[in-house]
């Protein structure tokens, strides 16, 4: 073999074997037995045998919301059980007083890396408000973290669009400038006209080629009818595989049979869907909807904010929480909680070459843990994370080479 940058020896894979693995130019290209024969070598880690696995994929997250790297805001309650318009009012009124986005992004973003995410998906405010300065910012915070983590950004209209006059032509305005996706917010119970937004939604996504992120709280029957809708939709296109309903609290709410009938439709039209298992809400049947054939992934949310004052990033803490609300005990089960946190969320983000796969990019942690059921359960730290090769966390610390 050719020479090559860096070898990490004696990790061990999530199915016991123990490797070396090889890595040169940020990917790897070697996971083999040990004693191998390679060129020169740069650079050697020696892994102790500790557990190694590929880096959380961070499936929805609010860089811009966040008072991470900010003082304490107490959450201010909504006055008459939860509402939607009145939290985004909250957040206005909170945001107003913040630290620069910027400031807050980069501390929000260190905290999910030292835990293990190398990669994120994270919606940002695009209304006619803020207009595109939520947007621009987050933008200039993914080139400056780059080498420490990947992000996607969804343009997300957190006012709505038809009753937000000039949001849609701004949220094609963010794709156009580089967003990865268009968002939506409740077609209905928001918006007032689940077709109309739809039809801007799946209009900005056709025109520009990005694929689809729509918050969905709605629920009962209404909420199953936007999920259909937003199903035939994308079976109608060519988006399959493209498109993610986050938080779809309806499908948590109905009939066993319904459930069933909506997740073929998603299965059929290659629709994920995203949960966190949010706090006293009623959420997606998981194991229900991957047996129906749908990638069910997951991530943090909202991160001590003004719609939550929870949340430290960690990835492993919400396969936890997802497995804990979902009544998982079982290997398999405890497997399908870290799944979402990993393959499946990888998948819904469209990751190629994602694990560790020779030709992949070599963006992993270690941690004492025997395997990834242990993991979730226990969320044992310290960690090291390393990002295309390069360790940039170590213990929940951020080392030299990642600042």
């Amino acid at each position: 073999m050719a020479a090559i940058d860096t070898l990490f020896q004696s990790a061990r894979l999530a199915d016991g074997r123990i490797v070396e693995i090889a890595v040169n130019g940020g990917k790897i290209v070697a996971v083999a037995p040990i004693q191998q024969s390679y060129g020169s070598v740069r650079e050697t880690y020696d892994l102790g045998r500790r557990l190694v696995l590929p880096g959380m994929v961070e499936g929805h997250i609010h860089l811009d919301k966040c008072f991470i790297g900010d003082d304490w805001k107490p959450h201010r309650p909504c006055t008459a059980g939860f509402s939607v318009r009145e939290r985004v009012t909250f957040e206005k009124e909170h945001l107003a007083g913040a630290k620069p986005i910027g400031v807050r992004a980069a501390a929000l973003i260190d905290l999910c890396v030292s835990h293990g995410t190398t990669q994120m998906r994270s919606h940002v405010d695009v209304d006619a408000e803020v207009g595109l300065r939520h947007f621009e910012q987050i933008v200039a915070a993914r080139e400056a973290h780059r080498d420490k983590v990947s992000i996607q950004i969804v343009a997300f209209p957190q006012s709505g669009i038809l009753t937000s006059p000039g949001t849609a032509d701004l949220l094609e305005e963010a794709v156009r400038a580089g967003a990865d996706l268009v968002g939506g917010l409740d077609p209905a119970g928001h918006d007032g006209d689940a077709a109309g937004h739809l039809d801007v939604v799946f209009g900005i996504a056709e025109r520009n080629g990005v694929g689809i992120d729509i918050h969905l709280h709605d629920g009962g029957l209404q909420g199953i009818s936007e999920i259909e809708d937003i199903a035939r939709r994308t079976k109608a296109t060519a988006l399959s595989g493209k498109v993610a309903i986050s938080h779809a609290y309806a499908l948590g709410e109905v009939s066993h049979d319904v459930v069933q009938r909506t997740a073929h439709l998603l299965a059929e039209a290659g629709v994920a869907i995203l949960t966190n298992a949010p706090g006293a809400h009623a959420f997606p049947p998981v194991l229900l909807l991957r047996d129906a054939g749908v990638n069910v992934f997951s991530g943090n949310d909202n991160i001590r904010d003004s719609w939550w004052p929870y949340g430290d990033g960690d990835l492993l803490e919400r396969a936890m929480l997802v497995g804990y609300r979902s009544g998982f005990n079982t290997d398999d089960q405890l497997a399908t909680a870290f799944d979402m946190v990993t393959a499946n969320a990888a998948r819904a983000l469209g990751l190629t070459g994602y694990g560790l796969t020779v030709g992949g990019a070599a963006d992993f942690f270690v941690l004492d843990a025997e395997h990834v059921q242990e993991a979730v359960v226990a969320r044992p730290k310290p960690r090291d994370v390393y990002k295309n090769g390069r360790l940039i966390a170590r213990g929940g610390t951020m080392t030299a080479a990642a600042a």
